[in-house]
């Protein structure tokens, strides 16, 4: 496909229309944070932790339309997927490839959920065991004439305790489209698994077999051993798993184009 054509190319509208999308979001978040710091907006639509009352489900969706304020975060998804999505699309079609996106986008949402709750589970259970302890002395009547602390901080109600309990749990936020980029990456490497792609760090081709697999293997050592643990790894790899379910499944229906043959 000629690259002069991809502004008026429909069989490329979808990928086109979330680049702009993305892009628009982007730059509205910027204007937002330097007018306005404390944009709530940014906040509601990010992912936040199931537990937090700041949750609410359409956050599974929403986030992946977000991206940090530095560009580098959306320039990089979006490079990505003007690379990769614009083969998928005219293969899968309109239609496929946009439910593919959101699917791998939600897939990585709620694996990123799952690794929040086993990340938090000691400190979840913590929080029950002192909720608990409190409630007894706010039953009692002891919490008005006695104290309980908790980092330092004297909780004299079960209303305040709930507030700190709450803040803690809202801190862990995910946005970005990285879990459905790593899912069109997933599927182009299936049905392009010979085709050989120059990665700018190095100067030789790479089949896009083994881009996936290396990317795959990256992310979940990343995640493992915690390396830059400001990023969801696990969510990249969710946006993978999620991707390669949804074109198995497809695959066994038998709606997809023959030649997503896996990586042979």
């Amino acid at each position: 496909m000629n690259e002069r054509n991809f502004f008026n190319d429909p069989s490329v509208a979808v990928t086109r229309n979330l680049i702009i999308i993305n892009f628009l979001i982007a730059l509205a978040a910027t204007v937002s944070n330097k007018v306005q710091p404390s944009f709530d907006w940014y906040s509601y639509l990010s992912l936040h932790f199931w537990k937090s009352s700041a949750f609410h489900p359409a956050q599974l969706f929403t986030y992946m339309f977000l991206h940090s304020l530095d560009w580098s975060h959306v320039l990089f998804n979006m490079f990505s997927l003007f690379m990769f999505g614009r083969l998928l699309e005219q293969v899968m079609g309109a239609k496929k490839f946009l439910i593919f996106y959101a699917f791998c986008g939600v897939g990585a949402a709620i694996i990123q959920e799952i690794t929040w709750t086993i990340d938090f589970w000691p400190m979840l259970q913590q929080l029950e065991v002192i909720t608990s302890e409190i409630t007894r002395m706010s039953a009692d009547g002891a919490l008005q004439t006695s104290s309980y602390r908790v980092d330092g901080i004297v909780m004299t109600s079960m209303e305040q305790w709930n507030a700190y309990a709450d803040s803690i749990l809202s801190r862990p936020t995910t946005v970005g489209a990285s879990g459905a980029v790593f899912g069109i990456l997933l599927a182009f490497g299936m049905l392009f698994p010979n085709l050989p792609l120059f990665l700018m760090f190095i100067p030789i081709p790479i089949k896009a077999k083994y881009m996936v697999i290396g990317y795959a293997a990256l992310e979940l050592y990343l995640g493992v051993h915690g390396v830059n643990s400001g990023v969801a790894h696990f969510a990249h790899l969710g946006g993978m798993l999620f991707g390669l379910i949804l074109i198995l499944y497809w695959k066994k229906r038998g709606e997809l184009n023959n030649r997503f043959g896996g990586f042979m």
